[in-house]
């Protein structure tokens, strides 16, 4: 899933020139495009990660979409795909390639290569009877995205995060944060997650996601509850949904199909 702060959309009731308008949808879209997307295999569909690696020589695909909207305006992902490949014993490679979609009322969608997104994910600690298993997940934004247009940040961004996670029975609770770094992206991000698994099939959560910027700018909370259906070992279903309370209001909404091997 997509890590970046929950953009701020621009309003509908004021008029703008076009000029304007993609500037806003650009900082929409190309915050969206970060958000920062398994369960206890963790992380999509929620924001916050968790610290487990894929196992060695396995493989997670996505084909999703996520949207943040408020009033006549939205910006997303239509689709974008993420891969997560485990390269070694706890480690994990991870890609995010999006086809990213800005829009708001009175001037025309843009849709085209959005920023791609890499990262490599290191867990360091097992998990013990009394001690949570601990790893870092750091990632970098590649400007691929057409600024111009609306649908990339125009240079490279970061976030380089610490997550801890613990089970007890069917009961997984995983969070933790670190810093945004890049040009006007500096920020302290900390997330929370608690989930049960309540049947074979169904796994239900919910999460709380905060965004504090370290210049000028208001926090951000996000709030968001998801499930994952397993369909098959392979085959997943992935939905999240929830609100934003910050400089505005507004809704961040995520879908993927996942597969393992």
């Amino acid at each position: 899933m997509i890590r970046r702060p929950i953009p701020a959309l621009p309003s509908p009731d004021r008029p703008r020139r076009i000029r304007r308008r993609t500037r806003w949808a650009a900082s929409a879209i190309v915050v969206l495009l970060g958000l920062a997307a398994g369960w206890a295999r963790a992380g999509p569909p929620f924001l916050t990660d968790d610290p487990v690696p894929v196992d060695l020589g396995h493989w997670e695909f996505y084909a999703a979409s996520q949207w943040v909207w408020s009033g006549r305006a939205a910006a997303g992902t239509s689709p974008h795909f993420e891969l997560n490949y485990g390269a070694a014993p706890g480690l994990q490679l991870h890609v995010i390639v999006p086809v990213a979609t800005a829009w708001e009322e009175g001037a025309p969608a843009r849709t085209g290569p959005g920023d791609i997104e890499l990262g490599v994910k290191f867990g360091f600690l097992n998990e013990g009877r009394r001690r949570p298993e601990v790893g870092i997940f750091p990632l970098v934004t590649l400007p691929s995205g057409s600024e111009e247009r609306g649908l990339g940040l125009g240079h490279a961004a970061g976030f380089l995060p610490v997550w801890l996670q613990k089970s007890f029975g069917p009961w997984t609770t995983y969070g933790g944060g670190g810093f945004r770094v890049g040009p006007g992206e500096g920020a302290l991000v900390l997330g929370g997650l608690l989930q049960r698994k309540v049947s074979k099939r169904v796994t239900l959560g919910a999460e709380v996601y905060r965004t504090h910027p370290l210049g000028d700018g208001p926090d951000q909370t996000q709030f968001n509850a998801g499930c994952i259906v397993d369909f098959t070992e392979r085959h997943h279903l992935l939905l999240s949904v929830g609100p934003s309370i910050g400089s505005d209001s507004r809704m961040q909404a995520y879908a993927a199909y996942q597969v393992t091997l």
